[in-house]
């Protein structure tokens, strides 16, 4: 009876004993990229190149507390243009990428670890309009500018327009304020940054035509097992207010 007792116990124990991490392969490190995307992912300066300690944000934040509890080693690296990082990702084993939105086309391109944050895609006008619209098809006849290659302008163009595009996002800014363009497709929290930054009031918001979720993005050829510990790090995250206005009162 006793033997019996004992080997009980023994399945037991083992049956309730968590299962060991898989191991990842020798020398494993993930190579993760950013852009200028403030308040999610900033350099520090507002440079336009930054590594590692030099590399600020919300995004950032979250994708460090995330592999340091997933526990994978990586490097962080701010880099221009948005073109440049979103190919590499593409094309190079172990890299990522954020902070990026799941769109359709975008969706089978990579592995997804989020949402890390949120955002809305919104249209501006300059100070003292009133300006509304309830659809961008109602944007036909005024010069739209977008950040190039951005969710944001594709999803503009996706509905038969054609931004007036600008390698980054803040010139868009001066182009409104300015008249060089009539609205100014972007983000929201983005835009109220960039606003900030340079002093300027009274911007217009025309219309909401998107919310959408931030993720970091992962080459095709990541082991599953990273994309698993990540996700479940995450998910743990979002429990301690992670992504949230109170942990985060930028974003709100």
């Amino acid at each position: 009876m006793r033997k019996l007792f004992a080997i009980t116990l023994l399945f037991s124990s083992i049956i309730g004993a968590p299962l060991a991490q898989a191991e990842l392969p020798k020398g494993y490190e993930m190579v993760l990229q950013t852009e200028n995307f403030p308040p999610f992912n900033m350099a520090d300066g507002g440079k336009n190149f930054a590594r590692e300690e030099n590399i600020e944000g919300i995004s950032a934040t979250t994708v460090r507390e995330m592999f340091k509890r997933a526990d994978i080693p990586y490097s962080m690296t701010l880099r221009f243009p948005w073109d440049r990082i979103y190919q590499s990702t593409l094309d190079l084993p172990n890299h990522g990428l954020f902070s990026t939105s799941m769109t359709d086309a975008r969706r089978p391109l990579f592995k997804w670890v989020g949402p890390i944050a949120q955002y809305e895609s919104v249209l501006l006008s300059a100070p003292g309009s009133s300006l509304k619209l309830t659809s961008l098809e109602q944007a036909k006849g005024y010069t739209i500018g977008a950040y190039k290659s951005s969710a944001v302008s594709q999803r503009v163009e996706a509905q038969g327009l054609t931004p007036v595009n600008s390698l980054r996002d803040q010139e868009n800014l001066q182009k409104l304020l300015t008249g060089k363009i009539d609205l100014w497709a972007t983000s929201d929290p983005v835009w109220r940054y960039y606003a900030k930054q340079e002093g300027v009031a009274g911007l217009n918001t025309v219309l909401v035509f998107n919310s959408a979720p931030l993720y970091l993005a992962l080459h095709l050829d990541t082991p599953d097992e990273v994309v698993t510990r990540l996700q479940k790090a995450l998910d743990e995250m979002k429990t301690e207010g992670y992504g949230t206005c109170t942990k985060h009162p930028e974003l709100c």
